[in-house]
């Protein structure tokens, strides 16, 4: 089954965190090289209170507030404050905690297994003028504003766009996530991001 050129985000499930801290909305999965569980996800997470993240052992993380104001991360016992629209990358196996200065945030989350995947976010503002085409390995996630697919298709809040060999385009105004997945040097079974998206939970 092709992937679906869009995910719409009001029909993902969402799943409530053990510790009670937040929830976490799936995306899109690809699948590990090996075929076991997962190489890379991409997710949309509302973060409620201070808290501890969870481990992801051999993997990279990549965050970006995209509602809210701040989010204070402290990883390897380094303080960062990750300010909205500026992706942050760090060492998903690292003991890391974050507290809300000023209150709840929404972040969009990818994590790729080291060694298998690599991966890379990119926050541009659309123009109505000129549309912004995505590539295999690609997902756009609009974060704020009205857009497109292709000049006719309207996209929603947080909808997700595939990109593909047919390389679909995305019109309007407002700010948009691209989302890079590629497989790593020397991996020749992986599957980037246009591979196996899928919209169930981890």
């Amino acid at each position: 089954m092709p992937a679906p050129r869009i995910i719409r985000f009001s029909e993902l499930p969402r799943t409530a965190w053990r510790n009670g801290g937040g929830t976490t909305v799936e995306i899109a999965r690809g699948p590990e090289p090996e075929g076991a569980h997962w190489g890379w996800r991409l997710s949309l997470a509302d973060v409620e209170r201070a808290g501890d993240f969870s481990s992801f052992e051999g993997m990279d993380r990549i965050l970006t507030v995209v509602e809210g104001e701040l989010l204070v991360l402290t990883v390897g016992g380094r303080e960062q404050g990750l300010e909205r629209f500026r992706p942050f990358r760090f060492d998903g196996g690292a003991p890391a905690s974050a507290v809300l200065p000023t209150g709840s945030i929404r972040d969009l989350g990818l994590i790729t297994r080291r060694g298998a995947f690599t991966g890379h976010v990119t926050i541009l503002e659309l123009s109505k003028k000129r549309a912004h085409p995505l590539f295999p390995g690609q997902l756009g996630v609009l974060l704020q504003g009205d857009a497109t697919l292709d000049g006719g298709e309207p996209l929603g809040r947080y909808d997700t766009v595939v990109g593909s060999e047919e390389h679909p385009a995305i019109l309007g105004r407002g700010f948009l996530a691209v989302v890079s997945v590629d497989a790593a040097e020397g991996d020749a079974e992986g599957g980037g991001a246009d591979d196996g998206a899928a919209s169930s939970p981890a």
